[in-house]
C-alpha cells in the first residue's frame, strides 16, 4: 500500500489516513529558533554573540591603539621625546584606553548590560581618536579615518543603532575639537609646527565638511552591509537547518523502507488472528475487550509506519481535477466511523461542490490528518467543524476544534517533524500535511487560543501550482528511498 493510496483505500481503521499531532501542552517548549535570529534583547538570543564580539572589539582596540602609538611616534613625531607635549598626550591617551578596556572586561565577565557596554565603548573610542587627531594635525589629520572604523564597528556590534551612536559621538567630538581650535580655546601643541594646523574658520570649513561627510557615508554603508550580513546569516542558519532535517528524513526513509515489510506483515498476521478469535464465539466479554485493545493498538502501529513512510518519501503530486467538497465529506463520514468518532462529532459545512486542481490522494491525506488531529485535541462530547468556503481567488478549508489550544511556545515548531505536544505519538501527521501543501504550493494558517481551541486553514488557489515546484520535488523523489512497504 503506497502512502498516497492509504487514505483512499483504508482497509479498516489500520489503513485510514493518519495524523499524530495534538494541541495539548508541550512536553518540550524550548524554542527551535537559532540564537542569531532572536530579537537582540531576548534572553539567550543575541547576547551570547554580542559578548563574543565585544571581546574581539576590546582586543582590536588595544591592537590598533598600540600600532597607532608606535607609528605616530616613529613617523609623525620623529620618535618619543620624554616630556614633550604630544608624546605625553599619546601615552596618557593609550594608557587611559588600556585602563578603560580593563574596566569593560570586568563588566563583560559579569555578562550584564552588554548593549550598554557596547555603546559606551563606541563613545570612548571616538573620544580616544579625537585626542590622537589633536596631536597629529588637528582638523586635517589623517587619523580622522579612525572615526569611520568605529562606525563600522558599531554597525557590526549593534546594527544601525550602533552605527548611529558611533557616528553621532564621533561627529560631536570632532566638531568640539574644530570649534576649540577655531575659537582658540585650544592651542596648537607646543611641540608641533603651527603651520600644520588649521585654526581659522576659513581653513576649517573644508576639512570639517569632508570628514563629517565621510562619517555619514561610512555609517550608511556599514549599516547597510551589516544588515545584509545578518540577513544572509539568518538565511544560512535556516538553510543549514533544512539540510540537517533533510538528512534526518533521508535516514528515516531508509530505515522505514527497510523495516516496513518486517513490521507490517507480522501486524497483519496479528490483526487477522485476533479478528478470528474475537468472532469465534468462544470468548468471554473480557477476552473480547482484550482483543479489541490488541486490534486498536495494531492499527495504531500500522498508522505509525505509514506516517513515517509518507514523511520520508517525497512523491510528485499528480495534478488533476478534484472535488474538495466531496473529499471533505468523505473524510467526515470516515472519521465518524473510526477512532474516537463515537464520542467526538465531526460536522461539515460547505457547498455541494468545490473543484480544485490537486493530487486527489494527497489532498485526502491532508484533510484526514487535520481532522484526526482535531479529534485527538478534543474532549469527549465536543465537536469538530470542517468548513469550506470561497473567496475571490481561492477555496478555503478550515478544520476547527474546541480543544485546549496550542501553547505559544509550541506554535513555531508545530509542523516540525518529530515534534509533538502529546504524550503519545511521534509528531509526524502535521509534518506530512505541511510537506504535501508545500509540494502543491498551497498555504496553511493556524489560529489558536489557549483554552478556546485551534483552527487550521488551508488556502487552495484557483491557478495550478507552478511546474518548477513539481520539478524540484521530482528531483527529491529520485534521491529518496524507493522501497515499497509490504501490505
Amino acid at each position: 500500500m503506497s502512502p498516497a493510496a492509504s487514505p483512499a483505500s483504508p482497509g479498516g481503521e489500520a489503513g485510514a489516513p493518519r495524523a499524530h499531532a495534538d494541541a495539548a501542552p508541550p512536553r518540550d517548549a524550548r524554542a527551535s529558533t537559532p540564537a542569531m535570529l532572536l530579537p537582540s534583547g531576548a534572553p539567550g538570543g543575541a547576547e551570547a554573540p554580542l559578548a563574543s564580539r565585544l571581546t574581539w572589539l576590546i582586543a582590536l582596540r588595544l591592537a590598533v591603539l598600540t600600532v597607532f602609538l608606535v607609528v605616530t611616534a616613529a613617523v609623525y613625531l620623529g620618535g618619543f621625546t620624554p616630556g614633550s607635549f604630544s608624546s605625553n598626550v599619546a601615552l596618557v591617551t593609550v594608557a587611559a584606553a588600556y585602563g578603560v578596556s580593563g574596566i569593560y572586561a570586568v563588566f563583560l565577565r559579569m555578562n550584564r548590560a552588554l548593549r550598554a557596554i557596547a555603546r559606551a565603548q563606541l563613545v570612548t573610542d571616538q573620544i580616544t581618536w579625537t585626542a590622537l587627531v589633536y596631536i597629529t594635525g588637528g582638523a586635517s589629520s589623517g587619523a580622522t579615518s579612525l572615526y569611520g572604523l568605529t562606525c563600522l564597528t558599531g554597525a557590526i556590534l549593534l546594527g544601525l543603532p550602533g552605527a548611529i551612536v558611533a557616528a553621532a559621538s564621533g561627529a560631536a567630538a570632532y566638531l568640539v575639537l574644530c570649534a576649540a581650535l577655531g575659537l582658540h580655546l585650544l592651542g596648537v601643541p607646543p611641540d608641533q609646527p603651527a603651520g600644520a594646523y588649521a585654526t581659522q574658520w576659513g581653513e576649517l570649513r573644508y576639512p570639517m565638511f569632508v570628514n563629517l561627510l565621510a562619517i555619514v557615508v561610512v555609517t550608511l554603508l556599514a549599516s547597510y552591509l551589516a544588515e545584509r550580513l545578518r540577513a544572509t546569516g539568518g538565511r544560512l542558519v535556516q538553510a543549514t537547518a533544512r539540510a540537517e532535517q533533510a538528512e534526518r528524513l533521508a535516514a528515516l526513509g531508509r530505515l522505514a523502507a527497510g523495516l516496513a515489510h518486517e513490521i507490517r506483515n507480522p501486524l497483519g498476521s496479528i490483526a487477522g488472528s485476533i479478528e478470528l478469535l474475537r468472532t469465534g464465539g468462544t470468548l468471554s466479554d473480557e477476552d473480547r475487550k482484550l482483543c479489541e485493545i490488541i486490534e486498536r493498538e495494531t492499527a495504531r502501529l500500522n498508522d505509525l509506519v505509514g506516517d513515517m513512510l509518507d514523511l520520508s518519501r517525497p512523491r510528485v503530486p499528480t495534478l488533476e481535477g478534484v472535488d474538495l467538497a466531496a473529499t471533505a465529506r468523505d473524510v467526515v463520514v470516515l472519521a465518524g466511523r473510526s477512532g474516537r468518532g463515537s464520542d467526538v462529532e465531526v460536522r461539515f459545512d460547505g457547498p455541494s461542490s468545490a473543484p480544485v486542481t490537486a493530487d486527489a490522494a494527497q489532498m485526502r491525506q491532508v484533510v484526514w490528518n487535520l481532522v484526526r488531529n482535531a479529534i485527538q485535541a478534543s474532549s469527549a462530547g465536543a465537536f469538530v467543524t470542517v468548513r469550506l468556503w470561497r473567496d475571490p481567488s481561492a477555496w478555503l478549508l478550515e478544520i476547527r476544534d474546541k480543544g485546549r489550544g496550542i501553547p505559544a511556545g509550541a506554535r513555531d515548531r508545530l509542523f516540525d517533524a518529530f515534534f509533538t505536544t502529546r504524550t503519545h505519538g511521534m509528531g509526524i501527521g502535521l509534518a506530512v500535511v505541511k510537506r504535501i501543501l508545500d509540494d502543491h504550493g498551497f498555504a496553511i494558517e493556524v489560529d489558536s487560543r489557549e483554552g478556546e481551541g485551534t483552527a487550521f486553514r488551508v488556502r487552495v488557489p484557483d491557478r495550478p501550482p507552478e511546474s518548477g515546484g513539481a520539478e524540484r520535488l521530482a528531483v527529491a523523489a529520485e534521491l529518496s528511498p524507493r522501497s515499497r512497504p509490504a501490505g
